[in-house]
């Protein structure tokens, strides 16, 4: 049996520039910590400046903070922006913020809240900051998907809003599914460059503030099997092997061993049928870029 992926076997991360979203609390807090803590010098991209302040003084190491909200294209470019000028080089993009299961809502461009934080907007940011990236070897993506994709989840691209109906569960699904489907054509339009690569990550069940906006019996279920989820320090373990491990392999989706990925020490995992097709995949891509108005120097 391979011996279990820990934060100890995080490689030096001295002179890697890391940018990671939605890092004040949870996850995004536990996947900047380690990297700073192993050298990196980590950018928190943060919807609330106050708060990320707050969590960069936990964190030993070199970290800044630079305000962000995935639901604001302006935002975008001002951060995309701030960080080019800031940082000539980044190794390391980690599109780790999102939403889940949020009542109907619309970004300020008038995108569906959950697939517009959770895939547009990181879309946005990738291709805006991609040039910092492309020249650097070694240098990653890192999107964080979820088990979610599988549940109830296509890209309803004749209803891609959800303007004519809405389920807080399979608009998710469908988000998370398009961060899969981003980073698999993202790892084909980079291959041919040979210097960045695109890698996928899903934390299993972790207790983290993801789920304050869910409906009420779903909160209900979830404080029930609350003792079962593993904390957020081992959730993030899965998108850190992604970002650090150097057998990584572009295209490659990481998540928890144990048994139905609900928990456990990282590995490389599969994603569903329907997060592989090829077409849908480039005409999710095509939309992406019509929507946000942004286009990536690869492919």
């Amino acid at each position: 049996m391979s011996e279990a992926w820990t934060e100890q076997h995080i490689p030096d991360q001295h002179g890697r520039v890391a940018v990671v979203t939605g890092a004040n609390s949870g996850l995004g807090f536990e996947t900047a910590r380690m990297l700073a803590e192993h050298g990196a010098s980590v950018v928190l991209a943060v919807r609330d400046v106050e708060k990320g302040k707050q969590a960069a003084a936990r964190i030993q190491g070199d970290v800044s903070v630079q305000a962000l909200d995935l639901a604001s294209l302006a935002s975008i470019r001002s951060a995309a922006a701030d960080l080019r000028a800031t940082h000539p080089r980044i190794d390391l993009l980690v599109n780790n913020a999102g939403v889940m299961h949020t009542p109907k809502q619309t970004t300020a461009d008038g995108f569906e809240l959950q697939l517009g934080t959770n895939h547009l907007g990181h879309f946005a940011l990738t291709g805006l900051l991609l040039d910092r990236l492309l020249p650097v070897p070694g240098s990653r993506v890192v999107t964080v998907s979820s088990t979610g994709h599988r549940l109830r989840a296509a890209i309803h691209f004749d209803d891609l809003q959800w303007e004519r109906s809405y389920s807080r569960v399979a608009a998710y699904g469908q988000a998370k599914l398009a961060n899969l489907m981003f980073t698999y054509e993202l790892q084909r339009r980079l291959a041919p460059h040979g210097t960045t690569v695109a890698v996928a990550s899903h934390p299993g069940v972790s207790r983290t503030e993801l789920t304050r906006q869910a409906h009420v019996a779903a909160r209900v279920v979830l404080g029930w099997l609350a003792p079962l989820f593993q904390p957020a320090e081992m959730g993030a373990l899965p998108t850190l092997r992604a970002a650090t491990d150097l057998g990584v392999v572009g295209g490659q989706y990481y998540g928890p061993g144990g048994r139905r990925e609900i928990r456990g020490y990282p590995k490389v995992v599969t994603s569903s049928p329907e997060s592989h097709d090829r077409a849908t995949q480039q005409r999710l891509w095509s939309v992406s870029e019509e929507l946000t108005g942004v286009t990536f120097p690869v492919g």
